[in-house]
């Protein structure tokens, strides 16, 4: 599997599991955390791992 595989791999799932606790976790309290905004920051993460896996899957070889 290939980098760019794996980031696009990865970006999805993290992705996909910030979103759910967005939508989901509203009304959970939990100590230091707010869990909605955990998600948000999760899915940022992943639309960061998608962005590159699909720069790294467009980029022309440089060999």
């Amino acid at each position: 599997m290939s980098q760019a595989s794996k980031n696009l791999l990865e970006g999805a799932a993290t992705f996909a599991v910030g979103l759910v606790l967005w939508l989901f976790t509203g009304g959970v309290e939990v100590p230091v955390v707010t869990l909605t905004k955990v998600g948000v920051v999760m899915m940022c993460v992943g639309g960061v791992l998608i962005a590159t896996g699909l720069y790294r899957t467009a980029r022309p070889r440089s060999r």
